[in-house]
């Protein structure tokens, strides 16, 4: 059964990174533009406008990230008398050496900076600037780039290097050798008050 499950996942990861390839060009013939070494993940999704995007050098965008280019909310307010000429269009600008996370969406007129990176999940509803941190829903500042990677120093998962070349053998080794140990539970006070009436 396992053997099965096995060929059923290279199958489906196959067809997923042949689609995605496919789906990228036609977006690149109809005007997006690509720099070098991007790297894009499953089930990203450019829009009905893609010739309205741009992504720079060395960014990577995870799967499930979807690119906004107009404002679908306009199809209720042309109904409304006295708004049936609102349409919404923009472009989208993504830096070089940027990094944004599954399933974000970002929304038209917004430009990412270089070296930024969006969290996972996050609504990005206006531009970044270089290298900063955005996340959340609307996203919003974290941090700078820098003060993201001297708080990820302190958690470094030291393991040799020479692993990397053998995912299976890494994998081996974190599973034998990363320890048993998990962040904290957060205690949250509630903002309730209670009358006494």
């Amino acid at each position: 059964m396992y053997f099965f499950y096995r060929l059923a996942l290279a199958f489906f990861t196959l067809w997923e990174k042949l689609y995605m390839k496919v789906y990228i060009k036609v977006c690149e013939l109809q005007g997006m533009k690509l720099g070098k070494g991007v790297k894009i993940f499953e089930r990203v999704y450019f829009g009905s406008e893609p010739f309205l995007i741009e992504i720079g050098d060395q960014t990577q965008i995870a799967g499930g990230t979807r690119f906004v280019n107009h404002g679908g909310t306009t199809m209720t307010l042309r109904r409304i008398p006295g708004f049936e000429d609102v349409r919404i269009f923009g472009r989208i600008k993504v830096g070089k050496n940027c990094t944004i996370g599954s399933n974000c969406v970002i929304q038209q007129d917004v430009e990412i900076g270089d070296n930024c990176i969006l969290g996972s999940s996050s609504v990005l509803t206006h531009s970044m600037p270089d290298n900063s941190v955005f996340s959340g829903n609307p996203a919003r500042f974290v941090c700078s780039v820098e003060q993201y990677a001297e708080s990820l120093l302190d958690q470094n998962t030291m393991y040799p290097r020479e692993l990397e070349r053998d995912k299976t053998a890494l994998n081996q080794w974190l599973k034998e050798n990363l320890p048993h140990e998990y962040k904290k539970t957060k205690v949250y006070k509630s903002k309730r008050t209670t009358s006494e009436d």
